[in-house]
């Protein structure tokens, strides 16, 4: 039986660590079928390179700082210059806040400008760049963390995902007449480097499972990749400018 992204080609960015949603989406894709390319940058690149032996095949690793527009200006020539002529799946899991971000009442312009750019603004960015290489049927996926309240500690982030998620509908609205999908998973949280590194990021786990009528383990990305891989394959063709809730509930309760 075919995978589910059986012979597609597929883009992922942001794999930090092993027990990301974007490693696990890499390594789900492989075992589904696909071709996956990865992209890191900086000193990061050395930390992506090392993880992605890890993966079943070890893929082609790209440079690409979503906030350099040398990288976005040259990606899909870069691309195509290593054979890669087409992408029907881009995942775009990328984040960055300042420390600063993380206290709302005393975060500078610089530290909000920061987190807004790195990630809200580069959804567009990224799409912009792989557009060139993107087909009738490509789907666009971001990860978000539900950005209709007000956490505990996320602060300019926080702002900085309410962005993210109008950014994906503008994006859906301007893709759909090529033919491309866009859409976000948001996440419950998950145990993370990236997420241990937000100054209270305990607060916000904390009775996480509790409150999700089917449980919620903060350890297991497992969940939210399957949901991102979902809308990467063929299975949703109609679906565009959509929120997918992968937390265990937790969104529909009051509380």
């Amino acid at each position: 039986m075919a995978g589910i992204v059986e012979g597609k080609r597929l883009l992922i960015t942001g794999i930090t660590m092993e027990s990301s949603i974007a490693f696990r989406v890499a390594k789900l894709a492989q075992k589904q079928g696909a071709e996956v390319i990865l992209t890191s940058f900086g000193r990061i690149m050395r930390i992506t390179q090392t993880i992605s032996k890890r993966l079943p095949t070890t893929p082609e690793l790209f440079e690409l700082d979503v906030t350099s527009a040398e990288d976005l200006d040259s990606l899909a020539d870069r691309l195509q210059a290593a054979g890669i002529d087409s992408l029907d799946g881009v995942l775009h899991s990328i984040g960055f806040a300042p420390p600063g971000a993380f206290d709302f009442m005393a975060g500078t312009w610089e530290d909000a400008a920061t987190a807004l750019h790195a990630s809200a603004y580069s959804l567009k960015a990224l799409a912009v760049a792989a557009l060139p290489l993107m087909t009738q049927g490509s789907s666009l996926v971001g990860l978000t963390f539900d950005a209709k309240f007000a956490w505990p500690v996320y602060d300019w982030m926080g702002v900085a995902k309410a962005a993210f998620e109008s950014t994906n509908r503008y994006l859906a609205r301007d893709l759909g007449p090529k033919g491309i999908r866009a859409n976000l998973v948001s996440a419950g949280p998950i145990r993370t480097t990236a997420a241990k590194s937000i100054p209270g990021f305990e607060e916000m786990e904390q009775g996480w499972s509790e409150r999700a009528p089917l449980g919620w383990d903060v350890t297991d990305p497992g969940p939210a990749a399957q949901a991102c891989l979902a809308l990467m394959s063929d299975w949703f063709p109609a679906t565009t400018g959509e929120i997918v809730h992968v937390d265990g509930g937790v969104h529909a309760m009051g509380q």
